[in-house]
């Protein structure tokens, strides 16, 4: 007597939600790849290059009184012919009053001292937190990121109860029968403000380069009897190069453009790229001129970086 076996049917498997978009998708040509590829592009073109569009646009325009409070680039004529009018009269007046120019020269120097400035204090903290042992790097990292807990403005505004003329500093001074110092409305307020708030922005680029260098080079350097200084330049200094790059790409480039720092502890002499655009978006309500002020801006930004790129990726090939 011999036996039959129906065969076994599987139930139908469900399909998940996912599924089903990814199986539709992928009729039209769609892939899951392609979708997370996509996702930054649109990301950078809705939130940087719309806008970007739409400033440079206003910047083509001129001031009128109205909302918007500038003339539109598309008009039509009676006989119906639309019209684009570009006025370039913004640019020509960024080249050719000094106000303009000194600004920018002005942001270029301060972002740049400051950088450097950032640069030789952040360096000795994130070395020391990097040869740190291991319990205590997250703590004395978590002190670098600490100040991020609190507004920016408040910082600022914090800093100069310092600065000012019966602050802490000036107070601390006259215990000794020292006279009191002008720090706040000058150029030394300005540069310690920005050195106080984008400190942590050198030091973190920098120290996941140091975390990162090999114990044994040092080893094989005190072997062949080089000295701690000998060995920081020929040995640690080059290899921390990347984030040095990085560290000063991070703190130049929003330095540049500050407002907070040059209006709460600098003087009027104080002359940023910063406060210009403020002056001409809220003061003078010149949208044209503020909007052709901040395109340059961006362009004067956008040449630094290409050389700070440019030198990170020479120093990567090595």
């Amino acid at each position: 007597m011999t036996t039959t076996h129906e065969p076994t049917i599987p139930p139908p498997r469900r399909l998940r939600p996912w599924n089903v978009v990814e199986r539709r998708l992928a009729k039209v040509g769609i892939s899951g790849r392609f979708l997370v590829l996509i996702a930054p592009v649109l990301w950078l073109f809705v939130f940087f290059l719309v806008p970007l569009a739409v400033v440079f646009g206003i910047s083509l325009a001129t001031k009128q009184f109205g909302r918007p409070p500038y003339s539109p680039l598309l008009t039509t004529t009676e006989e119906g012919t639309v019209q684009l009018t570009l006025h370039l009269s913004n640019y020509i007046r960024l080249f050719s009053d000094n106000l303009y120019v000194a600004a920018y020269l002005s942001s270029i120097r301060i972002a740049a001292i400051a950088t450097v400035i950032t640069l030789v204090v952040g360096y000795p903290m994130a070395y020391a937190i990097a040869r740190a042992p291991d319990k205590w790097r997250n703590a004395l990292l978590m002190l670098v990121i600490l100040p991020f807990f609190t507004s920016f403005l408040l910082r600022v505004y914090a800093l100069s109860g310092f600065m000012r003329g019966n602050g802490v500093i000036n107070q601390f001074l006259g215990l000794f029968g020292m006279q009191p110092l002008v720090m706040m409305q000058t150029d030394f307020a300005v540069y310690v403000g920005i050195v106080y708030t984008y400190l942590p922005f050198m030091i973190l680029p920098l120290y996941t380069t140091l975390v990162k260098l090999d114990v044994s080079l040092f080893e094989a350097a005190a072997d062949l009897g080089a000295r701690p200084l000998r060995t920081f330049l020929s040995v640690t200094l080059p290899l921390s190069l990347p984030g040095i790059i990085a560290g000063s790409m991070l703190v130049f480039i929003p330095a540049i453009g500050e407002f907070v720092i040059p209006s709460l502890l600098g003087g009027p002499e104080t002359l940023m790229i910063g406060r210009v655009l403020w002056d001409e978006f809220f003061s003078a309500a010149n949208w044209p001129r503020a909007a052709s002020v901040a395109v340059a801006m961006l362009v004067v930004v956008v040449v630094p970086i290409m050389l700070l790129q440019k030198a990170q990726g020479a120093v990567v090939e090595k």
